[in-house]
């Protein structure tokens, strides 16, 4: 991944919020999240520079759970033209990331993302940004990010409204 812009750290009042946009059927959440990620200047810029957005694909059964997929929510918020919204498939289902660690999560996603191979002329030599509500450890947007590599595409960078904050690193991709 080229690279990974988030609008704010996934902590209060944000994890809250997040929570409500993606497990209590709020998708009205979606308009203030892309308001706060246009706000920084590094990542409109991602967004405006991409040829395409690609939201993070969901498993069937995790769509119909949900209802819709808050990544592609986002997405339309973003920059409605520019979103491929199959671009990127989910070829399995894989069991929630959630209390998993960094090298099981790597594990866990392993053959589960595909460029779809519909789409695979509008993604070869483009600029990608796949677009996402929350990074915790970057390993599934990391393995969406190799598919699309694959694929042919020429950058791939990643936008998403919160990250877990690692305290290890300095925080540089703030306004």
């Amino acid at each position: 991944m080229n690279s990974c812009h988030a609008a704010v750290d996934y902590a209060y009042p944000w994890a809250q919020c997040i929570a409500e946009f993606k497990f209590q059927q709020e998708p009205g959440w979606a308009r203030t999240f892309a308001a706060l990620m246009l706000q920084n200047p590094k990542l409109q810029d991602c967004v405006s520079q991409s040829d395409w957005l690609l939201p993070m694909p969901l498993a069937p059964a995790r769509l119909q759970e949900r209802g819709y997929n808050q990544a592609l929510v986002l997405a339309k918020q973003l920059a409605p033209a520019k979103v491929l919204t199959e671009g990127l498939l989910r070829l399995r289902h894989t069991p929630s990331q959630r209390e998993l660690t960094k090298r099981q999560r790597q594990v866990n996603l392993r053959g589960a993302l595909l460029a779809n191979p519909q789409h695979l002329s509008a993604l070869h030599g483009a600029r990608l940004t796949l677009i996402d509500d929350v990074m915790t450890t970057g390993a599934s947007l990391a393995a969406a990010a190799q598919a699309l590599r694959a694929a042919g595409a020429q950058e791939v960078h990643a936008c998403v409204f919160a990250r877990t904050p690692d305290p290890t690193v300095e925080r540089v991709d703030r306004q």
